[in-house]
């Protein structure tokens, strides 16, 4: 595959991400994949699938999860409802991501990825309930012969660090989104990438605007089109070259409500990104 190749987040069957034909038009040849809905997490809906990628030369480099319930309302329901963190669905989204990892082995795809959740304090209860529901989940993923991947924003970068620490499982990564930072108010993106940089393994090229000083880490910033935001492209993709990162640029844009303006905006990523890449990689 090519460094630094351009992908984008789409979707198999519905919600989030964009439509395979989306991708063909623009010429883009990898895609991190949305998990479709349980009743089509199934042996021929893989195959149907990985012929629509096969003719479209598209390769799939990551199967995210997602389950029923959760919402990114604002930050307060994000932290309620999102991941493996609620402890009253704990064990019924870890049962599933073992079904998701089984689907992405039907897809030949070696990872998962997933929003864990608002990881509670180190110490705690459920703190210590989540790592052990999360080695159990990852011995599953490794014995598909895969990684899992967890997604930035929800906590700090030395958060992050600390439980993917405490999980000590060797195939447990990260796929850094620079603007969840900035939306989340966690931390600088940049500055995040230089901390956990050993451990990205995906990422999504996404950007946002901080909401106001007063309001980071309680009310949402903005998601804004690629080069628009205050994550500085240029400079996360020199910070993504000084930490050796040479996998998919996946674009991720969610504005799933307005296809037409979603589209658009990653047509505009993808000429951002090129241009980019071009810039750096001869540099």
């Amino acid at each position: 595959m090519q460094k630094w190749a351009i992908g984008v987040f789409a979707s198999v069957d519905a919600g989030l991400g964009v439509h395979l034909d989306v991708a063909k038009e623009l010429g883009i040849h990898t895609v991190q994949v949305h998990t479709p809905h349980k009743e089509s997490r199934n042996e021929a809906a893989a195959k149907a699938f990985l012929q629509r990628c096969k003719d479209a030369d598209i390769t799939i480099t990551c199967l995210f999860g997602g389950f029923e319930g959760e919402s990114y309302a604002d930050i307060a329901t994000t932290a309620r409802t999102v991941g493996l963190v609620p402890e009253a669905t704990r064990a019924s989204r870890a049962a599933e991501m073992k079904e998701i990892s089984d689907f992405a082995k039907l897809l030949g795809c070696n990872t998962i990825g997933m929003h864990i959740g608002f990881v509670p304090e180190k110490g705690s209860a459920s703190y210590n309930s989540l790592i052990a529901v999360t080695r159990d989940l990852l011995d599953h993923v490794k014995n598909n012969g895969q990684n899992m991947h967890l997604e930035t924003g929800q906590e700090t970068a030395d958060h992050l660090l600390e439980f993917m620490h405490d999980v000590g499982r060797d195939n447990l990564f990260i796929n850094f989104d620079p603007a969840n930072m900035i939306l989340y108010g966690t931390g600088d993106p940049i500055e995040a990438l230089k901390k956990v940089g050993h451990l990205v393994r995906s990422i999504h090229c996404k950007d946002a605007k901080w909401a106001a000083p007063d309001q980071r880490g309680k009310g949402w910033g903005t998601e804004v089109a690629l080069g628009d935001g205050d994550v500085g492209m240029e400079n996360y993709l020199r910070t993504l070259q000084s930490v050796g990162y040479t996998g998919p640029l996946t674009i991720e844009r969610e504005i799933a409500h307005d296809r037409e303006r979603q589209k658009a905006d990653i047509g505009q990523a993808v000429r951002l990104l090129e241009s980019l890449r071009t810039k750096l990689l001869r540099t």
